[in-house]
């Protein structure tokens, strides 16, 4: 067991340094082509813009690491910041209307986690259920027109800053903190990863796979929700539209950041250089006025000659190790 620790570790840190590497370049790259890129004012629009798809991606790294996947976190976005900004322009405290949209999502993350756990359903078929009932309930609840004018307390989590950092990257950086402890120093995170490494031996274990498997997918419904909130607070409004494509997104950071679909192996710390990636291509593709059409054909381009380098990489990397 020890040997096989060491071995993920080593592994990890030279996905690490690919990783980081790969960052390093596609930044100096943008700056060479673009000098307003390395301002203080645009590295803080970089890590505001990647918050919103980071928090999300943190809760999905959470529930690939269980051997899972959730289609409906873009849904789930769209769906608790419409409740909390109705909520909020019924008259309900800020507050009580973010913990509404919270509760919206652990919800709808909580009935993905318990069909998957105890019915057996496969999570690709729950969630993209999931994705289109949320989707489809968003757009009732309005009829399909966003709510706006929402007061200056409720959002403060998309424009507030505190000395000078807007809220939205503190949030990213509280989320990734707690996580990471739940994750890498306590016993729930011992056991995700356990059932994404081997269901069967979990049971064994005498670990409650159907509890912890539902609670990855309630985390991924409330960091989704949470995400809404940032976005909506960002936007002044909540629209029925918002979160489209925010599942492709948190699942590339995740994979990009080393988080196997097998599962049991994968990092927040990957996922998050993984974000950084991601709003690093996006930012450049904005700053440089790129045909915003290009934005998804390049970004995936990008992804993909990364994980393949990744996977080749790891792959003797492992060859490495075992000799």
């Amino acid at each position: 067991m020890a040997l096989e620790e060491s071995r993920t570790r080593k592994i990890f840190r030279s996905s690490y340094a690919i990783l980081g590497a790969v960052l390093v370049v596609l930044c100096a790259l943008l700056a060479f082509m673009e000098p307003r890129f390395l301002t203080v004012d645009n590295f803080l629009n970089v890590m505001r813009q990647s918050s919103i798809i980071g928090i999300i991606a943190l809760g999905m790294t959470c529930v690939i690491l269980a051997r899972g996947i959730d289609l409906s976190v873009g849904s789930i976005v769209a769906l608790s910041s419409l409740v909390a900004a109705a909520a909020v322009r019924a008259g309900v405290p800020f507050f009580a209307a973010w913990g509404i949209a919270l509760l919206v999502g652990a919800l709808c993350g909580g009935i993905n986690g318990v069909i998957v756990a105890r019915l057996g359903i496969p999570p690709f078929i729950v969630t993209l259920g999931m994705m289109g009932a949320a989707r489809g309930a968003a757009l009732l609840f309005t009829g399909g027109a966003p709510i706006s004018s929402l007061s200056g307390a409720f959002r403060v989590l998309g424009t507030g800053s505190v000395a000078g950092i807007p809220v939205p990257i503190l949030v990213f950086a509280g989320v990734f903190v707690l996580f990471y402890v739940l994750l890498e120093r306590s016993v729930w995170g011992e056991q995700v990863r356990s059932i994404g490494s081997n269901p069967v031996a979990a049971w064994g274990s005498a670990i409650l796979v159907p509890r912890i498997t539902a609670s990855v997918f309630m985390v991924s419904g409330i960091l989704s929700a949470h995400a809404g909130l940032v976005l909506t607070d960002r936007l002044d409004a909540a629209q029925p539209t918002a979160g489209l494509g925010y599942e492709f997104g948190a699942i590339a950071a995740a994979v990009l950041g080393g988080t196997q679909f097998s599962g049991g192996k994968g990092t927040l710390f990957g996922t998050v250089l993984g974000v950084l990636i991601m709003g690093v291509i996006g930012n450049g593709i904005n700053i440089l006025n790129v045909n915003p059409f290009y934005e998804q054909v390049v970004r995936g381009l990008v992804i993909g000659v990364a994980l393949v380098f990744y996977g080749r990489f790891a792959a003797r990397g492992t060859a490495r190790v075992l000799q």
